[in-house]
């Protein structure tokens, strides 16, 4: 990872670098052309260096998608770019009943290498239909494999997994990252480190010490500086030891990695800017409850937006949105309880 180097910064040099490593590799997309370069800029310089395996695309999700699973059904490796991810619902046929199908439904086993790129979430002021995170749609999806962008997972590894994989993917990517910076040599800032809790680091914790917590925050890659702030403000106004778990792969999610950290937890807290009701939360707190009934010492807490559209007004979509200051409320309460 490039010092100081910024979350699109660092997903472009990604996916230059499959399309160096790999001639098999295909980008499909609204405006992936330059000099646009996506409407986030994510593909810049791809289809000046690669002309013939960049293809720009008519505004039908459902067509890209397709047209995606026909090169991945052929063998070649194909990233279908979703310019906004509300708008992958328009391809759910395509992901749900062809590509991930297609893995097992011919008598043996097929690989089909199909990563979705998805921008998603609020804070921009984009209004009800280009702000969502859609990820609760796609849980629970047999050969359908979740993962999220995050300051704390190079994404260059992170693409050359999810091409290896052999299954379709989906990338949710928060908008609100793009201008980040990528976190690295285990300092987030003066006060929090981090460390991996597994030896493929796909599942990162940020911490102030190792002891065992007051509050253990589990948290998808979007929501992590959330997370992060109110594991600050916790720790600054209520003096409460807050540790942060932010795992790259949503779904099917590798529980083992975390047991020692929520187990000896006070409260485990679950956030996530989706709104209420059978959400990636819900099925971390399932998860949990299978393995650590009996050990834990509260009900998992589930922290997410407001059951309503998004508005455009920005005061109006803070007050709709996850922010820092609901799961700090919401921790709060919980230990206080």
């Amino acid at each position: 990872m490039q010092a100081a180097e910024r979350v699109a910064e660092n997903l472009n040099r990604g996916l230059h670098t499959l399309f160096e490593n790999d001639p098999r590799v295909y980008l499909l997309g609204e405006d992936v052309l330059d000099p646009y370069g996506g409407a986030f800029k994510v593909t810049r310089g791809l289809s000046t260096r690669y002309p013939d395996r960049v293809i720009t695309t008519p505004i039908s999700e459902g067509a890209i998608v397709g047209v995606g699973n026909g090169l991945a059904l052929a063998g070649d490796r194909a990233i279908v770019e979703v310019m906004f991810g509300d708008f992958v619902t328009l391809a759910f046929d395509q992901i749900v009943n062809f590509a991930a199908k297609s893995v097992a439904m011919y008598g043996r086993r097929l690989p089909m290498h199909l990563v979705v790129r998805c921008p998603v979430g609020g804070n921009r002021g984009y209004g009800p239909t280009h702000s969502q995170c859609p990820q609760k749609h796609f849980v629970g999806v047999p050969d359908l494999a979740l993962f999220e962008v995050s300051p704390f997972h190079d994404n260059v590894a992170l693409l050359e997994r999810l091409v290896g994989r052999g299954e379709p993917c989906l990338l949710f990517e928060d908008k609100g990252l793009y201008g980040e910076r990528m976190l690295a040599d285990g300092r987030v800032d003066e006060l929090f480190r981090f460390d991996y809790l597994d030896t493929g680091q796909t599942v990162a914790r940020a911490f102030v010490d190792d002891t065992a917590a007051d509050c253990v925050i589990v948290a998808p890659g979007g929501v992590a500086r959330r997370a992060l702030a109110a594991a600050r403000e916790l720790l600054v106004e209520l003096e409460l030891g807050c540790q942060v778990i932010v795992p790259s792969q949503l779904y099917p999610l590798d529980l083992e990695p975390l047991l020692p950290v929520l187990e000896r937890a006070g409260l485990v807290c679950v956030a996530e800017e989706s709104t209420a009701g059978g959400t990636w939360g819900a099925e971390v707190a399932r998860r949990v409850y299978d393995r650590l009934w009996g050990r834990l010492r509260r009900p998992v807490l589930l922290v997410s937006s407001r059951d309503s559209v998004i508005p455009t007004a920005p005061h109006l979509e803070r007050d709709v949105l996850l922010q820092s200051g609901t799961i700090t409320r919401a921790v709060g309460e919980a230990l206080d309880a």
